[in-house]
């Protein structure tokens, strides 16, 4: 799977994307991000790719030119992929989503920043609209991040459990179950025996049980959604 990044600043990017599991994807060619400055399409002297906004205000928006011209001329014109901007504005990023996501090929995703874009982009060039949280970041990085590392663990192979994303937290509907390692007693707090049992079947019941009252404690919410 394919993401083209488009953003001011690419290089707080970089060492999110070439660590851990995104980068043995990239590795194994599961994966491909691209970052795209959308400086170089601007077209002044100065490079510049925001202005103040019209009927005045605080802060400054970014000009449509050179975001129309980084899209298009990477993506094509129409775009041949989905091009998502990240913004409060837009709907509620969840695991449903990112298993929507995940189902192309190549996705390009549009970083906002400072106040955010001229509207014309969203009307007239992105396709989708995502949001990660009901709160306001600096730009659309650290989303952009986000929503890579999320989509990214739904293409097949890259977590080492072929079946461990099935099996996250929001994946099944539920709070995944708690999780030990050794040593089986660390500062007198002991691992529960089933779990040292051998009984794969006693130790599902105990899992499924222990999601449950997880999800019923700590996100009532999502046992309501689920009725």
């Amino acid at each position: 799977m394919r993401f083209d990044i488009f953003t001011l600043f690419p290089e707080s990017l970089l060492s999110y994307l070439n660590a851990s599991i995104l980068k043995k994807a990239a590795q194994r060619n599961l994966l491909e991000v691209r970052l795209h400055n959308i400086r170089h399409w601007a077209i002044d002297r100065h490079r510049m790719t925001d202005d103040l906004p019209y009927g005045g205000g605080g802060g400054m928006v970014m000009k449509p030119e050179p975001i129309f011209s980084a899209v298009e001329g990477v993506l094509g014109k129409p775009p041949t992929c989905p091009v998502v901007l990240l913004t409060p504005q837009g709907r509620l990023f969840t695991q449903k989503v990112a298993a929507e996501l995940a189902a192309y090929p190549r996705l390009a995703l549009l970083c906002g920043h400072y106040e955010g874009v001229d509207e014309r982009v969203r009307e007239h060039l992105v396709t989708d609209e995502i949001s990660i949280g009901d709160y306001v970041l600096t730009g659309g990085e650290l989303a952009a991040l986000v929503v890579v590392d999320a989509v990214a663990r739904l293409i097949p192979g890259v977590l080492g459990d072929p079946h461990g994303a099935q099996q996250d937290s929001h994946a099944t509907g539920l709070l995944e179950h708690p999780h030990y390692t050794r040593p089986p007693e660390f500062r007198g707090w002991r691992v529960p025996d089933v779990l040292l049992s051998g009984d794969h079947a006693r130790i599902a019941r105990w899992r499924q049980e222990q999601s449950l009252e997880r999800t019923r404690q700590r996100r009532p919410d999502m046992m309501e959604e689920g009725r």
